[in-house]
């Protein structure tokens, strides 16, 4: 008989509550997210999707609950450190650097790997140049995979909105992940612009091993790519299960439409 305990989830979050005064905007939401899959986390506005990512990746700190990554605890953790740990996120709002080129703001996600003490900086030691090398050939790579070539030395002030979210998913990619939250990666993009995240989602997934949790109004992008559906609302987990399932869920259907049951989400 195998007495062996089972392994610990990839990632888990675990009675996760989170209060501004007298506002709960998380109310004990649990999920677990396996080792390459693709998961989405829906729900209307204000259902607290956005202050789920914010709690495990160290924005807020959560009134109770724990948030577990490989088998250790990091729901207390200094913010600075989850990076370290392989956990990247891109925001809602677009958090660049516009006064400086697509590959400036590439590098500074590589930031977590470091080129060695500012002496050796400074010096341009073997060691140091090397490390500079790598994270250069690194970007590089993200910049091919996101089809930025053409933007490289531009400054991001002046790309297309569109553009710049690409090059906030680049950026995350440049940390060299293994797990990847998007908040609202396809919000403000075109229709084509949104295939195209698509299959740079699932290709993420498939080609470099991330794993990717996502907060998505997008339900057909969500159909496209998700593995697993969790709907969220008023703080609260309704639903999970794949997207179909979720989708056709009487308490879903009535958290988006107020509509009859029977309906579904509009995909």
């Amino acid at each position: 008989m195998n007495t062996h305990p089972p392994p610990h989830p990839f990632f888990e979050a675990r009675d996760l509550a989170l209060a501004f005064g007298g506002v709960r905007a998380i109310d004990g939401v649990s999920f677990t997210v396996r080792p390459g899959e693709v998961l989405a986390i829906i729900g209307p506005n204000g259902a607290g999707k956005t202050s789920v990512l914010n709690v495990v990746t160290r924005v807020f700190d959560a009134t109770a609950g724990q948030v577990f990554f490989e088998g250790r605890e990091i729901g207390r953790l200094p913010r600075e450190r989850i990076a370290a740990l392989g956990i990247a996120r891109t925001f809602q709002n677009i958090e660049l650097f516009e006064g400086a080129t697509v590959l400036d703001n590439l590098m500074l996600g590589r930031h977590r790997f470091g080129h060695g003490p500012w002496w050796a900086q400074l010096l341009r030691t073997p060691a140091a140049v090397a490390a500079e090398e790598a994270s250069r050939a690194a970007v590089e790579d993200v910049i091919e995979f996101l089809d930025l070539s053409a933007h490289r030395n531009q400054l991001v002030g002046a790309l297309p909105y569109g553009v710049r979210k690409v090059v906030e998913l680049g950026r995350a990619l440049a940390t060299g992940p293994k797990l990847l939250f998007l908040d609202e990666p396809a919000s403000g993009l075109n229709p084509e612009e949104s295939r195209d995240l698509a299959f740079w989602i699932d290709d993420i997934r498939s080609d470099r091993g991330v794993t990717v949790v996502m907060v998505e109004h997008d339900m057909s992008l969500v159909s496209a790519v998700a593995d697993r559906v969790i709907c969220m609302a008023q703080g609260a987990i309704l639903a999970q299960g794949t997207p179909r399932e979720v989708q056709s869920h009487p308490q879903v259907v009535a958290a988006y439409l107020g509509s009859a049951v029977g309906d579904e989400v509009p995909a």
